[in-house]
């Protein structure tokens, strides 16, 4: 998959690490086999500046059936993943990850998107960040949302494509060839030495 060549990344951008939690790892049963494959280069990022990274959060329901319209559907078959089911450490952050905290900040959400109730791009305009770059899981669900509000909100956006994983290898080639070609004047899709080098 070719690469976009970055240009410089300014000390104002922010890393948005997606959802690199306890529950999607064995045993449950949202466990993604390649996020620990992964996670070395996620680290790697983390550690160039970890004051500017955010690890987002995803949340489940509490109970089975909870949730707004579909998501209470999705929670009476996901079941066994409500918090009460799975338990409270599930939607923690894995914990190579979670000593960098602080600095590296935590931004929870009930849904795939971190966007949608503008808590998120409120600090992030109120810190004038206009690059964000993404990491993390899944490349299909969460990094997808992630990406597209990023779009949306006019970020320079830019896709860590060595630091991304997704429960199957066909999902992870779809989202790196949406991306370098049908979003490629919205997203820069480069390796994590590339995007460590330019970051300033």
């Amino acid at each position: 998959m070719a690469s976009t060549a970055l240009s410089p990344i300014s000390a104002k951008a922010v890393h948005i690490c997606v959802d690199m939690q306890q529950m999607f790892t064995p045993p449950w049963p949202w466990a993604v086999d390649w996020l620990p494959v992964i996670l070395p280069q996620v680290q790697r990022l983390v550690r160039k500046r970890p004051e500017a990274t955010i690890f987002t959060r995803f949340i489940p329901a509490r109970n089975p059936g909870e949730g707004h319209g579909q998501w209470k559907q999705y929670y009476e078959h996901w079941a066994d993943m409500t918090i009460a089911r799975a338990g409270e450490e599930a939607v923690d952050l894995l914990p190579e990850l979670a000593v960098h905290i602080p600095p590296a900040r935590v931004f929870d959400k009930p849904i795939y998107s971190p966007w949608l109730s503008g808590e998120l791009a409120g600090v992030l305009q109120s810190e004038g960040v206009e690059e964000v770059i993404v990491s993390g899981g899944e490349a299909d669900m969460c990094v997808l949302a992630t990406l597209l509000g990023s779009i949306d909100l006019g970020y320079r956006t830019i896709l860590a494509e060595d630091a991304i994983c997704s429960a199957s290898d066909e999902a992870y080639e779809n989202i790196l060839k949406l991306f370098t070609k049908r979003y490629s004047h919205h997203v820069e899709v480069a390796p994590v030495e590339a995007i460590v080098e330019c970051w300033r």
